[in-house]
């Protein structure tokens, strides 16, 4: 490997001494890769050019009158765009504010006025359009910018709103860095918001920094590896594996045009390594799953045999099981089967990442044997965010892998996991009260995950201090885990477990439309009417499949009753975060009546 590619750990203080480092090294190499629908061709930028851009964008930060310090908020999809700004800003000592491009607008708006963003660039009419609705209630705003260009039948009239082509129209300047010291604030990066209000996490430069160089050790493969990034960059773990790993290590970034799209997109710019959340690897696990179901017997026997085989080369690998005759076959087997499964992610995929929840250790245990190299990791946006990763040699399933380098790790007399480190926040941004609660007198931060850690060092989640139901007979049921078990069979989407103060559990559920079009034939049901699932018949064979999903829970830890619906819980109709996790709070009470009448004796 070519070292000199690579920047290493203090050799720059600051992100955007990163980016002119970066610049400075491999100036002709590609940075990133996007879709050009216009030529219908994937295009490349090379760092000299991300540099001139920078350098325009600055000088039109400058000219809208943005001091160091100032907040700017940025909400657009993925793109070079957002790198761009990103870097113009942090070049200028400005402080960006990262915005959900589908959050809904109230909270867009909570957060422009808290931090007193005085610039916010969209994607285009659409983001717009939607906040606008919200009127003049912008206290701080005086530019938006919409990368995609705006005319006057586009939008509401607003002297503040311009193109991205008129706002830098006719500038251009050399690439900028003002004088930062490691502390300063680089980032404000609002939590989901579960319940509440978000609060802003406040990370400097050396937060980020010190988390991005922990991690691009851990995976510096070769100097050609490519990334797919499809996460929004608004969350810190894109935006630390995403972005920040890259250009640490001098990789290539391919933005994903859409989720939709994502087949496509894997199987033409072939990536070498993607990090995504769990849902992604769970429904490529489902499809092979349903492929594989509707397979001849000798198939899926060959396939069982591959992922047993691959299981014990796994296991043998990470140092957890003793070598076997049956490793042999793993030549063959890998060639007849699990490269043509990988094929589908592009052909060249030797490592995936998967963060921001639990990992189902059947999914985990799957790609693994398949010869697909998948690290669990776990973290918080006030860890910036990533606090531990498995590692090769040490990639134990169930497990989410050792502290990073950076990061000190303990477990606390109650069972709760905190951490320590350079990479832990400045704070919650004007809510000090929050930040008390957070941290520990001794300055650790709690995360609210109860854990255990092995005599290796390997951490495994065991539950969650809050997110514990607690039946009215005081038995304790871990409703996330019988979610993301219940959610394994593909009938259902979503799921969210009942029963705080209840004699019993029941269950709120989303089920797949397509799924259930199927099984409404083998019902003689409308598949469309969702009164069907009230049909005293049809809800006790969901019950009775909802039940083999729980078969390792408890007996308390049953569902007795549910509500289904097809209606997904989405972050437009606020029943999810922008990270896609539950919103507890407002479901309850969304469904308010449905649980109530799931209690009723009568129903």
């Amino acid at each position: 490997m070519n070292e000199s590619i690579i920047v290493e750990t203090g050799q720059v203080r600051t992100l955007a001494e990163l980016f002119r480092e970066r610049v400075r090294r491999t100036p002709s190499r590609s940075a990133y890769q996007y879709y050009d629908v216009g030529r219908q061709r994937w295009v490349d930028t090379n760092w000299a050019d991300m540099a001139l851009e920078v350098g325009r964008w600055q000088q039109a930060l400058l000219r809208s009158g943005m001091q160091q310090g100032d907040r700017v908020a940025i909400m657009l999809r993925n793109s070079r765009e957002w790198v761009l700004f990103d870097q113009a800003a942090l070049g200028l000592g400005l402080v960006t504010v990262p915005l959900f491009v589908d959050d809904r607008p109230e909270n867009a708006l909570f957060i422009l006025n808290e931090t007193g963003a005085k610039l916010l660039l969209v994607d285009g009419k659409q983001q717009w359009q939607n906040l606008a609705k919200l009127g003049d209630r912008f206290e701080t705003i005086e530019y938006i910018v919409s990368v995609a260009p705006i005319t006057a039948e586009d939008s509401p009239a607003d002297a503040r709103l311009e193109s991205l082509s008129d706002w830098l129209f006719g500038l251009q300047g050399e690439l900028q860095t003002v004088a930062l010291a490691p502390n300063d604030l680089a980032t404000i990066v609002y939590t989901s918001g579960t319940t509440g209000s978000p609060k802003g996490v406040m990370l400097s430069h050396r937060n980020m920094l010190t988390n991005a160089n922990d991690a691009a050790e851990l995976f510096r493969f070769n100097p050609y590896e490519k990334f797919l990034s499809f996460l929004p960059l608004s969350h810190m773990f894109e935006r630390t594996a995403g972005y920040h790993v890259p250009m640490i290590n001098g990789f290539v970034v391919a933005y994903n045009r859409s989720i939709a799209q994502m087949p496509d997109d894997l199987l033409e710019v072939r990536p070498t390594a993607l990090v995504s959340v769990p849902r992604i690897y769970e429904r490529f696990y489902m499809r092979v799953q349903e492929t594989l179901a509707a397979s001849s017997i000798l198939r899926r026997m060959l396939f069982s045999l591959t992922l047993h085989v691959g299981t014990r080369r796994h296991y043998y690998r990470q140092g957890l099981a003793a070598w076997s005759p049956l490793l042999l076959l793993w030549p063959m087997l890998n060639k007849l089967v699990a490269k043509k499964v990988l094929d589908k992610l592009g052909g060249r995929m030797h490592m995936a990442v998967c963060g921001g929840a639990a990992l189902p250790k059947e999914v985990d245990v799957f790609f693994n044997a398949l010869g697909l190299s998948l690290y669990e990791g776990y973290g918080l946006t006030e860890a910036s965010p990533v606090i531990s990763v498995s590692q090769e040699g040490s990639n134990k399933p169930g497990s989410i892998g050792q502290a990073m380098k950076s990061v000190m790790v303990r477990i606390a007399d109650d069972g709760e996991l905190q951490a320590k480190g350079d990479n832990i926040m400045l704070g919650y941004w004007h809510n000090p009260e929050a930040t008390v609660a957070i941290m520990t007198e001794d300055g650790w931060l709690r995360t609210g995950d109860l854990a255990r850690i092995d005599s290796d060092g390997c951490i495994y989640i065991t539950g969650r201090s809050k997110d514990i139901v607690v039946l009215s007979n005081g038995e304790k049921v871990p409703p996330a885990d019988m979610e993301m078990a219940i959610t394994m069979d593909p009938l259902f989407e979503q799921a969210l477990v009942v029963g705080e103060g209840r004699p019993a559990l029941t269950l709120l559920v989303v089920v797949n439309s397509l799924v259930w079009s199927d099984l409404a034939r083998e019902f003689k049901v409308d598949a469309d009417d969702v009164s069907a699932f009230n049909r005293h018949d049809v809800k006790q064979r969901l019950l009775d499949r909802i039940s083999s999903m729980l078969k390792q829970f408890p007996g308390y830890a049953q569902v007795k009753n549910l509500y289904a619906t097809l209606e997904p819980w989405t972050v437009e109709n606020g029943l999810l975060t922008p990270t896609l996790k539950y919103k507890r709070p407002q479901l309850l009470e969304f469904y308010r009546q449905e649980i109530e009448a799931m209690y009723n004796r009568n129903s």
